[in-house]
């Protein structure tokens, strides 16, 4: 098999599964990361919209009027990063399928819920 460079030189067993082991632990560090920004933006919103920041909360003043104009880029951050997670889960996961022409490492990691 040749490798990514293209150079003509072989790799070695050991070295195609060092690369196919980092590779999946790339993607599931990504899959980590856009899943905690999904988590802080979901908790941005609910601490932005929470009955004490609103208008008539405990800590707004009677005279402020409030126009929410930020929620939405959140609810677009939040659908794009959702849409990433699904695609990173859909490859993480054919990449850890043993099917014919996938290398299947001894210990694949455990994954972590993705989201849908």
């Amino acid at each position: 098999m040749r490798n990514a460079a293209g150079d003509g030189v072989a790799q070695a067993p050991h070295d195609q599964n060092a690369a196919y082991r980092a590779v999946v632990s790339d993607l599931d560090s990504l899959v980590e990361h856009v899943q905690n920004s999904l988590r802080l933006i979901e908790q941005t919103i609910a601490k932005e919209t929470s009955p004490e920041t609103t208008p008539g909360g405990p800590e707004s003043s009677t005279n402020v009027i409030v126009l929410d104009d930020v929620s939405p880029r959140y609810m677009k951050s939040a659908a794009a990063l959702q849409a990433c997670d699904v695609n990173l889960g859909i490859a993480l996961h054919s990449l850890l399928d043993c099917g014919d022409s996938a290398p299947c490492a001894a210990s694949q990691p455990a994954l972590s819920v993705i989201g849908a």
